[in-house]
């Protein structure tokens, strides 16, 4: 049965998860330093997602507890209509039932993505990178203790321990019942998923998220907003890896110019449009590919524009459909430009770094949809449910 979890059984699965978590503390910082011993890689951003420290510990704990708080988004009536024949018909939230979540180097999806989909009345498959797979396999032992110590299956979370090739048959032909997969990564293992996979797959981790300082920008919020938005963390999909600045605003190459000099204090290799280039004397773009890149590292462009709409065709252009900001004391403009951006997120005067399903109040998040089916931006446990349609008659017949 998808429900066959009540409501408190999942919350009493959480809490002990979260305990356990706070018991083992020690013992998974230290099979993590040996999955870190074993990356032979030189990718600064795998390594940054792969490390887990008492920080990242201390989040996994504090989503647990901020999902345990949360509603059932199980059965809840979304629509109810009375037929003029007297049916009673009733639309009502319900779990996917096997959610698929395959993702690259991040041991705190092994908890914070489970728990979402569990808390939704779904069961769990999930697929780490082989780069973490110590430290996956040992917070899976936990979740299993946790299900175990209250009389649950372990089937209701599992871990696929596949290489490439047992994946793709496994995206090809499922051994069990599959409903929905979720790709957490980079494009290479987007692609790889929905080219093979024969269910449905919701699109998630690509970022190149923009900030746009506009004519009536407050140019101090504007910089600590774009150095938070790059340096903070290079690694996540929530990062800034674009600036656009507007021509019209006073004085805007003093300000680009210590822009620029700020980034560069903080190790950021900053490249420039023809414009930008010339007044900073920062590297120009080779071509204007590199606005579709995504970085994960300490680099950004720069570039101008000449006005409000020339920014928003710009970002529509080549944004990943993730996050972009505005920075303007002007709240129509803003408005105009939150309604016309196609991404999933938008921001006025706030850093892309926000886009996160644990700052939005939803406990963490499964992932970060780029899709615009079935939802979009972070997806919480509210998030992680269909729908089914229940009618009660009393011998109707058409």
């Amino acid at each position: 049965m998808l429900n066959s979890l009540t409501f408190a059984k999942r919350n009493t699965i959480l809490t002990r998860m979260a305990k356990l978590l706070e018991q083992e503390r020690s013992n998974i910082k230290l099979v993590n330093q040996g999955d870190i011993s074993n990356y032979s890689g030189d990718d600064l951003a795998m390594t940054k997602r792969l490390l887990v420290d008492d920080q990242k510990i201390d989040s996994m704990i504090a989503s647990l507890v901020q999902l345990v708080g949360q509603e059932d988004p199980v059965g809840k009536v979304v629509y109810h209509f009375t037929s003029e024949n007297g049916m009673k018909i009733q639309n009502k939230t319900a779990a996917f039932g096997t959610i698929l979540i395959i993702y690259e180097s991040r041991p705190d999806v092994t908890v914070e993505a489970t728990a979402i989909a569990f808390k939704s009345g779904n069961r769990i498959l999930l697929k780490g990178g082989k780069e973490s797979l110590q430290s996956n396999l040992k917070i899976m032992s936990l979740w299993h203790q946790a299900l175990s110590d209250n009389n649950i299956p372990n089937s209701w979370i599992s871990y696929l321990n596949f290489d490439r090739k047992e994946t793709q048959q496994f995206l090809e032909k499922p051994s069990q019942k599959v409903d929905l997969i979720v790709p957490r990564g980079g494009e290479s293992l987007i692609n790889f998923v929905k080219k093979h996979a024969t269910c449905p797959v919701i699109v998630s981790g690509r970022g190149n998220n923009f900030v746009f300082v506009s004519q009536e920008a407050d140019i101090e919020k504007a910089l600590a907003i774009i150095i938070n938005g790059k340096t903070s963390n290079i690694s996540v999909c929530n990062a800034l890896d674009k600036v656009l600045i507007d021509i019209n605003l006073p004085n805007w190459e003093a300000f680009t110019k210590n822009v620029v000099s700020e980034l560069q204090q903080r190790n950021v290799t900053v490249l420039g449009d023809e414009t930008i280039s010339k007044v900073t004397n920062v590297p120009q773009i080779e071509s204007d590919l590199i606005w579709h890149e995504e970085f994960l590292d300490y680099k950004i462009v720069i570039g101008t524009v000449n006005s409000n709409q020339e920014a928003i065709d710009k970002i529509n252009t080549y944004c990943g459909g993730h996050s972009a900001a505005i920075i303007t004391s002007n709240d129509v403009i803003a408005q105009d430009f939150m309604e016309n951006v196609d991404a999933a997120a938008v921001y006025q005067n706030a850093s892309t770094r926000f886009t996160d399903g644990g700052q939005f109040g939803l406990g963490g998040e499964l992932a970060i949809s780029t899709d615009k089916l079935h939802q979009r931006g972070p997806l919480g446990l509210q998030h992680l449910v269909s729908n089914k349609w229940y009618i009660y008659g009393n011998g109707q017949i058409r």
